[in-house]
């Protein structure tokens, strides 16, 4: 275990897919190994997977293990439970590599929700006191205040990705390299917060649609 801090960070995004690759079989494995003809990838590409019938691990962005000409597994990925993982719900899934990462600029303050436990309450009318039912984690937002600056070009993009409603993959890499991933929608706000004596201020809010994974 190792302490991290935000300090230094950085936040990036892409709008840039290359074309799907399509998954002929998934194993159920930790992780998955995953069949797709002559796929061209190499260790550590950065790979987008949606999957119909594995939902449990779709709009979601992996790392590359590249196996064999026409074999890969995706680092994280444990397939082993058949549960979440029905037997051949894998196949027909598609991969696409990500690539053009834009830093988000002048990021002031970081705010995250999310990602903690989601749970039921049951209250049995022959108990006096109810319990709570894990059901699995709560959706993750992202919330970021920026410089605004009307002028800089990667602002103005990214109110058009916004106002589109474009998907765009995300990854925050900390100082030491290290890099956390996730896939969804970025919702740009267009007047500045103003308030004497303080940078004008803009709002960038992220909202994941899978899973975050880190490496």
């Amino acid at each position: 275990m190792a302490y991290k801090f935000p300090d230094g960070a950085s936040f990036q995004y892409s709008t840039t897919f290359a074309a799907a690759k399509i998954i002929a079989s998934f194993t159920n494995a930790n992780p998955g190994v995953a069949t797709s003809v002559s796929h061209g990838y190499v260790d550590d590409d950065e790979l987008l997977l949606l999957s119909d019938g594995w939902e449990d691990a779709t709009s979601s962005v992996f790392r590359a293990d590249q196996l064999t000409a026409d074999t890969l597994s995706l680092k994280g990925l444990d397939t082993t439970s058949t549960t979440f993982f029905p037997i051949g719900g894998g196949a027909n899934s598609t991969l696409q590599k990500i690539s053009a990462w834009k830093v988000i600029p002048q990021v002031l303050t970081i705010g995250t929700s999310g990602g903690d436990a989601r749970r039921a309450t049951v209250s049995p009318l022959s108990r006096r006191t109810p319990f709570n039912v894990p059901l699995g984690l709560n959706p993750i937002d992202i919330n970021l205040t920026i410089g605004h600056d009307a002028s800089n070009s990667t602002y103005q993009e990214m109110l058009g990705i916004s106002r589109a409603l474009t998907k765009c993959a995300f990854k925050l890499v900390l100082a030491d390299g290290s890099a956390t991933y996730g896939y969804g929608n970025m919702v740009v706000g267009t007047f500045p917060s103003l308030q004497s004596g303080r940078e004008n201020q803009a709002t960038v809010a992220i909202n994941l649609l899978g899973r975050d994974v880190a490496y």
